[in-house]
């Protein structure tokens, strides 16, 4: 009785170790820069503007449903690979953040006046004297139609640059 307990198992822990393999492997491979200045140098290397979304993800209706409808989908993802370096600014109630990432989001929020969520910025920068000099290309947040409409109107404000 002990070894087919022991067996069952062992067993058990490959099956559950497989579906967890098989679950990462389904995950999306997007990756969402929080230090700006990272994505700043990520952005002039590969020549990519950077995708600034400003969200609270813990309490915005609207920034729950861009992500659900657009910023999770296999289309922008394809479509953010190849065009943009994405950054999240994000500003929880309920999510801790480290008293520098706090700073640096509000002093982005500050040189973008941002003044309601979600709002995305597509923009360049530099490093000059040590701090960062943005050029805004265009702005959006929310829209209505899924992730070609939302798509659309990106397209159209990063083909500007």
């Amino acid at each position: 009785m002990k070894r087919v307990l022991i067996i069952t198992l062992i067993l058990s822990s490959f099956v559950f170790r497989a579906q967890g393999s098989n679950e990462r492997g389904n995950e999306k491979q997007l990756t969402w820069e929080t230090d700006v200045n990272k994505a700043i140098s990520l952005s002039n290397k590969t020549n990519k503007p950077m995708l600034l979304f400003f969200t609270g993800s813990d309490w915005c209706g609207w920034c729950i449903r861009l992500q659900k409808e657009v910023l999770l989908t296999p289309e922008f993802e394809v479509w953010a690979k190849k065009n943009v370096i994405l950054v999240e600014l994000d500003y929880p109630r309920r999510t801790p953040q480290s008293e520098e990432i706090k700073n640096q989001n509000a002093g982005m929020q500050q040189a973008f006046s941002i003044q309601g969520f979600p709002t995305i910025w597509f923009a360049t920068a530099n490093i000059k004297e040590g701090k960062p000099n943005f050029t805004g290309l265009g702005n959006t947040g929310y829209v209505a139609g899924g992730p070609n409409a939302w798509l659309a109107v990106a397209d159209g404000i990063i083909k500007k640059k």
